[in-house]
Formats: C-alpha cells, structure tokens, sequence
C-alpha cells in the first residue's frame, strides 16, 4: 500500500502504481495525480475538511512532501461514468449563449465533454464526469493520437502524405508531422499528435483542398466503432483503465 494514504479502495491503489512522482507537490495535485480527484474534487475535499496531512486538517494550496502522510476520512468512491459518444455534424461541442450544443445536452446529469469537436465536424467525443482525464487527454504530458477520415471536393495528390509527415507552417503555427494514407481518390485517413483547432482544415486548406466531410474514429485507444451519430456506448473497464 501507498505508505502516505489511509483509507482508500484496493482499485485507486492499482492506478497509481506505477506514477512517479516529484515532490514537494500542491496537495489537489497529489489527490489528482494519485488518482482520487480531479483538481476541483481535490480542492473541494479539502476544503470539507476531508483531508489530514501528518494528522492535520489540510488547507489549501499545501504542499505535500515525500515522507507525509495523507488521509481521506471516509474513503467513498465516486461513481465515475465514462462514454464514447458519436457527436453528429451540425452540433457544437460548446455552442453560445441559449444554443444548443454537446454540454447543454449532457450538464443535468453532470457528464462534459474531454476536447471538442468542431460544429461542421462529426463523430467520436469522449463524455464522463471524471476531471482526472481531462489532463490525461489534452495534457502536454500525454499524448493521444486522434484519427480522423476525410472527404474533399477536389481530387487528392498521392505526394499529400508525404506533406504531412514533414510537419507545416501554417496560418495557426508550425504543425507536428501527421500521419496520412489515401482511401481513395477523395479520401483519407489522418492521425494527428496535437489538437490545434481547425488543424485538418487549415492544413488541406493549405494544399488547396476543400473538407466536405470531417469524422473522428479514435482518441488515443478508444474507438468510434460502430457508434450511429447521437448514440453512446459505456467504455468497457479495460478502456477506462488504461487512462490510469
């Protein structure tokens, strides 16, 4: 068992097993990093007075050292849920004032979206109510490759994979080299290593091409699948594990 934790569910121990950790380190950090909370859930814990640190009452902003140890009274586990959910073409991820989009749809039952995708743009969006993830997705310490099929009006270029691969300069910055296979003459597959908004449409912008159809089918291990647009599926306990 982790020597700095008191009470806690033999499955949390399992996640942070093999996490390496710098100290000292800000106590919502720890718990987050540990696998308990999200930062938020971190504070908030804290701030209930839910935290002992060396047999204190934790405050926050404190920093936690190598040899403290840290004891949540309690121990209850919060019901995370996790689900890949096709987005359909038209639908914002996070729409303006009174419009309707992803979050208004899923914020009664206090499920948000990780990422976003772009209204003229479909398909897989990962939804939970675990903050944890959210770094483990978008962080600059992960890295989760996105893979996407694309449609174009004009007729591709067999030398556009090659583009790719070199990484470009764009509108948005210099772009990491992508990955991308021709499907057929309008078609292609592309894996991206970064997430800068309106990435794909920028770079075939930049070769001259127009995206008619823009479809996410995995983020990182978790796939599309045979998902309809508006339907979910429950990511099965390995999926949901391996972000951990």
């Amino acid at each position: 068992m982790d020597p700095h934790f008191g009470i806690l569910s033999e499955k949390l121990i399992v996640r942070r097993a093999h996490y390496k950790m710098e100290f000292p380190v800000r106590i919502n950090k720890y718990l987050r990093d540990k696998g308990y909370a999200s930062r938020r859930e971190a504070d908030e814990l804290v701030s209930a007075g839910k935290v002992l640190v060396n047999g204190k009452f934790a405050k926050p902003g404190l920093l936690i050292n190598e040899n403290d140890k840290v004891i949540l009274k309690g121990g209850n586990e919060k019901k995370y849920i996790y689900l890949a959910y096709y987005k359909p073409y038209g639908l914002a991820t996070q729409g303006l004032k009174n419009q309707e989009s992803v979050i208004t749809q899923w914020q009664s039952k206090g499920i948000f979206p990780i990422g976003r995708l772009d209204k003229d743009s479909e398909g897989l969006l990962i939804l939970t109510n675990d903050g944890r993830i959210t770094s483990k997705i978008l962080g600059e310490e992960e890295k989760y490759e996105k893979e996407y099929i694309v449609k174009v009006r004009e007729k591709l270029r067999q030398g556009v994979p090659a583009i790719f691969q070199k990484g470009m300069k764009t509108d948005i910055g210099d772009l990491l080299p992508a990955e991308a296979e021709i499907i057929d003459n309008h078609t292609l597959s592309i894996i991206l290593h970064e997430g800068k908004r309106h990435q794909i449409r920028v770079m075939l912008g930049e070769l001259g091409y127009t995206v008619s159809m823009l479809k996410r089918i995995r983020v990182g291990h978790i796939k599309l699948g045979n998902l309809n647009p508006g339907e979910t599926r429950e990511l099965a306990k390995k999926e949901f594990e391996l972000f951990f």
